[in-house]
């Protein structure tokens, strides 16, 4: 078989309909959108329209709202970490930053910080400098002889 042997199957394909060119092309005069009235015309955009009847959305209530004040931080595993340190992309003997993280190649981008999960299993001895920490990866940091610096910490001191 060639590249120019492909083709679709038999009615995959439609051409498009030519209205409006004469009345014996069967869509000719109003090109099959009946007569006058909003649909009739050119650039119409009536989503949600209900024939004046209340529509759906502003007959259901509201509810919650959006925190524009939200952080997004992005998540990291131990075990990510560990795998970096292991294939000699991270520096054991650095801290542990988010810009560290994006130089390595363990993160693609910060947004708003980073938090640190305790997925997996920490063997060397880190100090991370970090947006956030669940207690479980707090715990095994420590317990591996490391330390974590929060933010909320450095304020306090």
């Amino acid at each position: 078989m060639k590249l120019t042997d492909l083709r679709d199957k038999d009615g995959a394909t439609h051409s498009k309909k030519r209205l409006g060119r004469g009345i014996g092309s069967g869509s000719g005069k109003t090109a099959g959108r009946g007569v006058k009235g909003q649909k009739a015309r050119s650039g119409v955009a009536i989503n949600g329209f209900e024939g004046g009847q209340m529509p759906l959305y502003r007959r259901l209530p509201k509810r919650g709202f959006t925190n524009i004040f939200a952080k997004s931080f992005v998540t990291v595993s131990l075990a990510r970490i560990q795998a970096a340190i292991d294939a000699k992309k991270l520096d054991g003997k650095e801290v542990v930053t988010g810009e560290a993280l994006v130089k390595a190649g363990v993160l693609r981008r910060l947004k708003d910080g980073v938090r640190v999960l305790s997925d997996g299993e920490l063997k060397a001895k880190l100090s991370f400098d970090v947006a956030g920490a669940s207690k479980a990866a707090i715990e095994k940091i420590e317990k591996a002889g490391g330390s974590v610096k929060l933010p909320e910490q450095a304020a306090a001191e």
